[in-house]
């Protein structure tokens, strides 16, 4: 015989009541299925817990032992039960985030807050990759959510547009042209120019390169690097001048300036995730709500 749930209550409330009649009251039923119960209970695991008297019962040694496990037993199947529920309505459980590193100027920490805020109960994990990156590793089901740069994404990866905002330049403080409010690309035509990286993106690579193009210049890049800070934080040493998204003019970096652009150029950022909607676990839902919610 299993030690089910049923019977373990049904031997607390006779060594918590030492009576039989009285703990019957107890679990609302009648005395002898009790009794049946307890016998069995005790025929199964082979050990007296009980020793009876005409007036009332005492626990044995083994049956004292066996009251505080059954406790803890029972506590063990109710915290079980209340965590797959949970687990069950997206209240618990785990959801792994991707994200590129200019997404913590373009609302991602607010998110966070968002959702921290509505599932206090659900870890959160943050990895910060690439977009590439961030799209093979939702292939491989190492993610559930991504932000990334505007890229193209494979046809079992799904794909939302969440925002776009300006490019700018990006000129070393100590620049001739950055006490400028505004600046026309051509400009920069024979300065040196540091990427965002093709192979972390090949898509703003791409975007960028036009825009030069567009301005009648292709530029002489001299240095590529795969995050946003370490582009603004080159070209505040010096290294070059760049174009970088509007959201990084607040990342507090010194030796920097932000300079709009005569005419105007956009960039776009994505949210990402590889379940079908429809398939999605509730959890999962919850979190891509909360996306809509807050970026849309």
């Amino acid at each position: 015989m299993d030690l089910e749930p049923r019977l373990l209550r049904y031997f607390i409330a006779v060594a918590e009541e030492r009576h039989f009649s009285r703990a019957a009251q107890r679990l609302h039923m009648s005395q002898p299925p009790l009794s049946y119960a307890i016998r069995q209970l005790e025929a199964a695991i082979g050990v007296r817990l009980l020793a009876r008297t005409s007036r009332h019962v005492e626990l044995t040694e083994a049956g004292r032992v066996f009251y505080r496990e059954a406790l803890t037993l029972l506590r063990q199947a109710d915290d079980l039960r209340i965590l797959v529920q949970r687990v069950d309505a997206g209240l618990r459980g785990r959801i792994r985030v991707g994200f590129v590193g200019s997404m913590l100027y373009r609302g991602l920490p607010a998110w966070l807050s968002a959702v921290k805020l509505a599932l206090p109960d659900v870890e959160h994990v943050l990895i910060e990759q690439n977009s590439n990156d961030q799209i093979e590793s939702m292939r491989r089901g190492e993610l559930d959510l991504g932000f990334i740069h505007e890229n193209p994404v494979p046809p079992d990866v799904q794909a939302r547009t969440l925002m776009s905002e300006p490019f700018v330049v990006c000129l070393p403080a100590g620049h001739p042209l950055a006490a400028r409010r505004r600046i026309d690309l051509g400009a920069l035509a024979a300065e040196d120019f540091v990427f965002f990286a093709r192979a972390a993106s090949p898509s703003y690579y791409q975007t960028v390169l036009s825009m030069c193009a567009q301005a009648g210049f292709m530029p002489a890049v001299r240095h590529e690097v795969r995050h946003w800070l370490s582009v603004a934080s080159l070209v505040s040493q010096g290294m070059g001048v760049s174009i970088v998204p509007a959201c990084l003019s607040r990342s507090g970096l010194a030796g920097t300036r932000f300079i709009a652009f005569q005419h105007e150029a956009r960039s776009v950022s994505q949210v990402i995730w590889r379940w079908q909607e429809q398939d999605a676990s509730v959890l999962q839902q919850k979190a891509l709500d909360l996306v809509g919610k807050h970026f849309g």
